[in-house]
């Protein structure tokens, strides 16, 4: 190699010291793998897989990069292994193609073929998450074309590369919750970082002899216990679809006759049947990696287009309770116990405050209660850790505050098709909607009478004010009581129950049937027998209810039907 290009010999020894500081460190990975299942095996399956590319490699034409570098795309593409695997394999898939009719390189070529690679990459994982080992390669790729003087010299180029994609892994778990809470980084970007560094090593002319390669620079991130896995954090139940399976297929020209392969029509088709779908292929092969809850269903679509090679099915749910045998005991008997809950029919997620809200959702049917609702927003992992708790056919999730809304749009999106959102925006719409629900009809007609329900009902609130304001003609002073209807502050003063009362003639008609009173903790008894008493000399005709809320900062929600 000179200063300023690669040939075919060092691209070759580049890809096999990026694979052997990986294997030194298979341990490692694997024990921080901890998202988006508990496979528990990255570091293992990139480990398989480079390997295979390697051994390609071997019977290359070492005179020409480009050949080198497909043939590694090649032997990455059969011995691909799980989803780290796979993404790995396209991440070189891109990469080589660019390289293919290229017998030497400069860092402007090896440039270009990363960011081709991070572009092949993304294409083919059915849901990109950021703050994975996408997001390594694509800020390592994406910020080593602005470095100047790259194109100069391929060393800086790698050193520029390995130093992006290790600040980069260093941000995963802000981007991803599950690893802050743990206290890990992502795994598969752990191991794209070791064969970068690898692949710089090769550059420099140097092999390291150390039994393992270190990176000093993320070990305070990386706070694995000793005989303890990130997995121990996850429960068996997280599982939804229980196997993982692989399978290459082999193309065969009578078979494509009958059904031509489109891979992105075929990626949808089997996205129905379970997640993390990666789908890749050449002219010569398709490779399936799915975690599906009916594997055979998966073999049988494959099979429309070739022979079926390389078939690998494996229990998830059995691997991760092999891994939790070093919790105790009751501990196991308890996740177990939960795993095999049959589902119901339909399960509820709803968000309120205060011990008397989560009391009525509850006996109107929710399964899980977020605690949460103005100025405490839940994140979307709060809402997806309680979705991931039910066991139902079908799962909706009643958000009730519109702050809330796009969070549980985006948990029930991670979630899959089985969870839908009704966009309550209050308690009274959340309750309203409960009422709707019925056992015996559909998913679609429940999702629409329930959507219709929240438009029926009427919501006031009595809060306080923080700071003083002019709305419109209304003067309102720090510390005074306001009454909202839906939105609009329609009442303030001094005197609670006189701004309940004034908000309650607001909201009231003679249309109203049933009024409820749902008491925070600031609430009185004595507004209760005002409004009571209110109701009942100016509509005889409209039911009341009391309820003991217990919710902070509202002093009453009010539910007008």
């Amino acid at each position: 190699m000179t200063d300023r290009k690669v040939d075919g010999d060092q691209l070759a020894r580049m890809f096999q010291q990026g694979a052997a500081v990986l294997s030194k460190n298979v341990k490692k990975v694997d024990a921080l793998n901890v998202f988006p299942v508990p496979d528990g095996d990255t570091g293992t399956n990139m480990n398989l897989t480079i390997t295979s590319g390697v051994k390609e490699v071997e019977t290359a034409d070492k005179n020409h990069a480009g050949k080198v570098a497909k043939a590694f795309s090649k032997g990455l593409l059969m011995g691909a292994r799980g989803n780290s695997g796979v993404i790995l394999s396209q991440l070189f898939r891109g990469f080589s193609k660019a390289l293919e009719k290229k017998e030497i390189l400069t860092s402007s070529d090896l440039d270009e073929a990363l960011r081709e690679g991070v572009n092949t990459a993304y294409k083919a994982v059915m849901k990109p998450v950021e703050g994975t080992i996408l997001t390594v390669a694509k800020e390592a790729a994406g910020s080593a074309e602005k470095q100047e003087g790259i194109d100069q010299n391929p060393v800086e180029w790698m050193k520029t590369v390995l130093k992006n994609a290790e600040q980069s892994l260093e941000k995963t778990p802000d981007l991803l919750p599950v690893l802050k809470e743990v206290g890990v980084v992502d795994s598969g970007g752990q191991g794209l970082v070791y064969i970068y560094e690898g692949m710089l090593q090769a550059l420099l002319g140097k092999v390291s002899d150390k039994e393992e390669t270190e990176v000093p620079s993320l070990e305070n991130l990386v706070k694995v216990e000793h005989h303890q896995n990130a997995q121990s954090h996850l429960s068996t139940e997280d599982i939804e679809y229980g196997y993982c399976t692989e399978v290459m297929v082999q193309f065969e020209q009578e078979k494509t006759a009958r059904h031509p392969f489109d891979e992105n029509a075929f990626k949808q088709e089997l996205s129905h049947w379970g997640d993390s779908l990666l789908v890749v292929s050449d002219e010569d092969l398709i490779k399936i990696h799915i975690h599906a809850e009916y594997p055979g269903e998966v073999l049988s679509k494959a099979q429309k287009y070739g022979s079926l090679i390389h078939v690998k099915i494996e229990n998830m749910r059995e691997q991760h309770q092999a891994l939790l045998t070093e919790q105790p005991e009751e501990k196991r008997q308890e996740e177990v116990k939960e795993a095999q809950k049959t589902p119901s029919a339909y399960g509820f997620v709803t968000v309120s405050a205060g011990a008397g809200i989560e009391a009525l959702f509850k006996g109107l049917g929710a399964d899980e209660v977020v605690a949460g609702g103005q100025t405490m927003n839940p994140s979307t992992e709060d809402i997806l850790n309680a979705v991931k708790s039910v066991q139902a056919d079908t799962i909706f999730i009643l958000p009730n505050n519109g702050n809330i809304v796009m969070a549980a749009e985006q948990a029930a999106e991670v979630s899959g098709e089985h969870v839908r959102v009704i966009p309550t925006k209050s308690i009274p719409q959340g309750l309203s909607a409960m009422f709707a629900f019925n056992e015996e009809v559909s998913p679609e007609e429940n999702e629409e009478a329930m959507k219709l329900a929240r438009k029926q009902v009427k919501t006031g609130q009595v809060t306080y004010a923080v700071r003083d304001t002019m709305m419109g003609s209304l003067e309102i002073k720090k510390g005074d009581f306001m009454g909202l209807a839906e939105k609009d502050i329609v009442s303030s003063g001094a005197e609670k129950e006189n701004v309940t009362m004034d908000l309650l003639k607001k909201l009231v008609d003679k249309d109203t049937e049933i009024v409820t009173l749902i008491r925070g903790e600031d609430g009185s008894e004595s507004v209760d027998a005002a409004v009571t008493a209110y109701l009942e000399e100016a509509f005889p005709e409209v039911e009341i209810e009391i309820h003991e809320g217990g919710q902070p900062l509202y002093s009453y929600i009010i539910a007008v039907e």
